[in-house]
């Protein structure tokens, strides 16, 4: 169900970074690089000496991820990856007007976390930030005019002019999953909506036998910046929601999403690589002709390397998970290609739910 919503507040929202809180930042770094394709271009903070903090930013088309290792308990990173283990704790805006955006916000509910200031090193740059859900935050980032259309993160010094990398040819951030406690996303909805200018663009609930959730999808102004909101239905039994709240000990992201405009050559890519995905079983191949017909993919490349298809009225989407590497299972990723479709492969998970049925019936596996 798609439902226009209240005027944007803050209409030039666009994604400037991802920041991780992990126990080991070159870890982390060296993965997203060798398995991803990710870049690593400059670092920030230090691992030893007086520092609170050693960072690493990576960037592969117009996705700029940074992972921070504290390296004191006075950093909010220690404090983060002690309660919740590795995962994302900010998703920063880029805004024309931090001041602006911050006040604004904070105006239509959001709690301010920390007011319009310079950063340090980064003259004529000005950053603020706000509480969105759980242990994670947005901060707003204004780049000081001389950056342009440069990738500007506050606390790093100037990055030089730098060439588009193609890495994997992943492209952008598409969407962010976001897993919330039960009775509160329509709260969130209101506050997205009243608090950053966003419109409620998709909602439905979803069923999988006895197991339910319930899903709304936040969008800004510019479209730049989705979040995909789901709460579990506490009439249904305990699932995959309900086991992240409790294994990541409250809110957070359950995964990104990665566009990509050849799934089946990046998918191929990773594999390479040494990224794992999760399977699907072969009667969802055998099924899929029944609701649809695959456009610009063989439906033996998608069985192939086990991506899922669905349709819209806009078009086709085609996406795969990655299998998590976390060790409470709290965060994967997600690789997707979209061909006009604009949901979220919500008919995938019956369909994947049917298929895995009809695996046990046809091995005689029933329970």
């Amino acid at each position: 169900m798609v439902r226009a919503s209240r005027p944007a507040v803050v209409p030039d929202l666009t994604v400037n970074h991802v920041e991780f809180y992990v126990a080991d930042a070159l870890q982390q770094a060296a993965r997203f690089a060798a398995e991803y394709g990710f870049d690593p271009f400059a670092t920030s903070g230090a691992l030893g000496g007086h520092s609170d903090h050693f960072s690493v930013a990576l960037r592969q088309g117009d996705i700029v991820l940074v992972v921070t290792e504290p390296r004191s308990a006075r950093h909010p990173a220690h404090a983060y990856v002690s309660a919740h283990g590795d995962g994302v704790a900010d998703i920063a805006l880029r805004t024309t007007d931090a001041r602006a955006a911050f006040g604004r916000a904070v105006d239509g509910g959001a709690r301010p976390l920390t007011p319009p200031g310079q950063p340090e090193g980064s003259p004529g740059a000005l950053t603020a930030a706000i509480h969105g859900f759980g242990d994670v935050r947005h901060t707003f980032v204004q780049a000081p005019d001389r950056a342009g259309d440069k990738i500007f993160l506050p606390g790093f010094p100037d990055t030089p002019d730098l060439s588009p990398h193609t890495g994997t040819a992943l492209l952008d951030i598409d969407h962010f999953a976001v897993c919330l406690h039960p009775g509160t996303i329509d709260a969130a909805v209101k506050f997205y909506e009243s608090a950053l200018g966003f419109r409620l663009v998709f909602e439905e609930q979803i069923g999988v036998g006895s197991q339910a959730m319930r899903s709304r999808v936040v969008q800004s102004e510019s479209r730049a910046v989705t979040l995909t909101l789901i709460e579990p239905d506490p009439t249904g039994d305990p699932g995959q929601i309900d086991a992240f709240l409790d294994s990541h000990l409250g809110e957070g992201v359950q995964h990104i999403a990665f566009r990509t405009e050849d799934v089946v050559h990046t998918v191929a890519t990773l594999g390479e690589r040494g990224v794992r995905f999760l399977q699907t079983p072969d009667s969802y191949y055998e099924l899929l002709g029944r609701r649809l017909t695959p456009t610009g993919h063989t439906t033996e490349d998608l069985r192939q390397l086990n991506v899922l298809a669905d349709e819209d009225h806009g078009g086709q989407l085609f996406q795969i998970f990655t299998q998590s590497t976390h060790p409470r299972r709290t965060f994967f990723l997600e690789i997707i290609e979209r061909l006009g479709a604009r949901t979220f492969g919500s008919s995938n998970i019956k369909a994947l739910y049917e298929a895995v049925e009809a695996e046990r019936i046809k091995t005689g596996i029933l329970s």
